[in-house]
C-alpha cells in the first residue's frame, strides 16, 4: 500500500495538471464507506499537500477537489445507509468489523450534527458516521450542510498540514 501511495505522490509531482483529479478520487475513496476501511488515503493527501509548498501546484483547485471528493463520498455513504438500513452491517467489509457500525451509530445518536464534523477527522468513524446518519435518517439538508462544510475544513487541514510540514523541513534543511 505504501508503494501505491508513493507512486501517486510521484505521479502528482511529475504531472501537476492531474493533482486535482487525483486528490478528488483519493478524498472520495477516503470518505466512502467500505472503501475507506480498505484504502486509507489521508497520508497521501498530506503528502500531496506537502508538494503544494515546494512546487507549482495551486492550493485552491486541489483544496476544492479534495472537499468535493470527500463530500461526495460521505453523501454516497449517507444514501447507502438511508436505503439499506440494517442490512449494511451484514455487508463486507463491515461484517468483518462488527464493532465499527455500532460505534458510529452511538456516536451519531449522541452528538447529532456535530458528529459529522468530528467523525470526519477520525479514521474508522469517517467511514461509518455518514452511513449511520443515513441509517437513522438524519435530516438530509442538515446532513449535507455539515457534510460539505466539514469536507472543506478537513481537506484544508490535511493539505495545509502537509504544506506546513514541508516548509518546516525545508527551513531546517537550509538552517543546518
Amino acid at each position: 500500500m505504501e508503494d501505491v501511495g508513493r507512486g501517486l505522490v510521484d505521479f502528482v509531482r511529475d504531472h501537476q495538471v492531474w493533482a486535482a483529479p487525483v486528490v478528488l478520487l483519493l478524498a472520495f475513496g477516503e470518505s466512502l464507506a467500505f472503501i475507506s476501511l480498505l484504502v486509507p488515503a489521508w497520508g497521501v493527501l498530506v503528502a500531496i499537500g506537502a508538494l503544494i509548498g515546494i512546487s507549482d501546484i495551486k492550493f485552491w483547485p486541489v483544496w476544492i477537489a479534495a472537499a468535493v471528493g470527500a463530500s461526495l463520498g460521505d453523501w454516497l455513504s449517507y444514501w447507502f445507509g438511508y436505503h439499506f438500513k440494517d442490512r449494511v452491517a451484514e455487508m463486507w467489509p463491515l461484517s468483518r468489523h462488527p464493532d465499527l457500525l455500532p460505534r458510529g451509530q452511538a456516536f451519531v445518536q449522541r452528538w447529532g450534527i456535530p458528529s459529522i464534523y468530528i467523525g470526519r477527522f477520525f479514521g474508522p468513524l469517517r467511514a461509518t458516521v455518514p452511513l449511520a446518519a443515513g441509517i437513522f435518517a438524519m435530516p438530509y439538508w442538515r446532513f449535507q450542510l455539515a457534510n460539505w462544510t466539514s469536507a472543506l475544513i478537513w481537506s484544508a487541514v490535511l493539505l495545509v498540514f502537509g504544506d506546513v510540514i514541508s516548509r518546516i523541513v525545508e527551513w531546517i534543511w537550509h538552517a543546518v
